[in-house]
């Protein structure tokens, strides 16, 4: 199998590990089929590619989207990052538990986290370049965040003075986002 899913969390962040196929001049892997992660329960349909690249130190997120919804499947092409997953689904048992994975270009290690998650990363070594599938185009009128370092949920962030940006700096906390409306887009299960 090209692909093994070597855990899940929350019930539904699933890491994802690709085989790879190394020799002399290098290597070479599939890092998405269609087929096979439809098999695994990843949606098939994937309409946009983002890519970040970010220095170390840099946590960017956590980001979600409702309309439409969004999904992420996020790797490290370059260096190593730290990704995260926090479940914000109204009524979910996990409600506010969170999930870090190394990820990096030599462990090919890939993390899915569907709608109704805030995604965000830490940035390691020196540069990391992070990129990721979703399952929706991007609508700046149905996306928010949650502070990386809200203390309801606990993140235990590899950095202790990160590099942030405005909007990830002032983004709103758990508790503010699910007394919003629109967090009754993610409504467990």
């Amino acid at each position: 199998m090209p692909f093994t899913i070597e855990s899940v969390h929350l019930g539904a962040v699933k890491v994802i590990v690709p085989t790879v196929f190394e020799d002399h001049r290098g290597y070479f892997m599939e890092a998405y089929r269609r087929d096979l992660f439809a098999e695994m329960g990843i949606p098939d349909e994937f309409v946009q590619d983002n890519q970040s690249y970010s220095v170390q130190g840099v946590i960017r997120g956590l980001h979600f989207q409702w309309d439409p919804p969004m999904g992420k499947l996020m790797r490290v092409t370059l260096g190593r990052a730290f990704l995260v997953a926090v479940d914000i689904r109204k009524g979910s048992p996990t409600l506010g538990q969170w999930v870090g994975v190394e990820a990096s270009a030599e462990n090919q290690r890939q993390v899915w986290a569907p709608a109704g998650f805030a995604r965000g990363f830490c940035a390691l070594s020196e540069v990391a370049v992070v990129q990721y599938k979703c399952t929706g185009l991007y609508n700046p009128r149905a996306e928010s965040g949650i502070r990386w370092n809200d203390p309801q949920i606990g993140i235990a962030w590899p950095v202790e003075q990160p590099i942030l940006s405005e909007k990830d700096a002032r983004a709103q906390t758990l508790a503010e986002w699910l007394a919003r409306p629109e967090s009754d887009h993610f409504t467990y299960p």
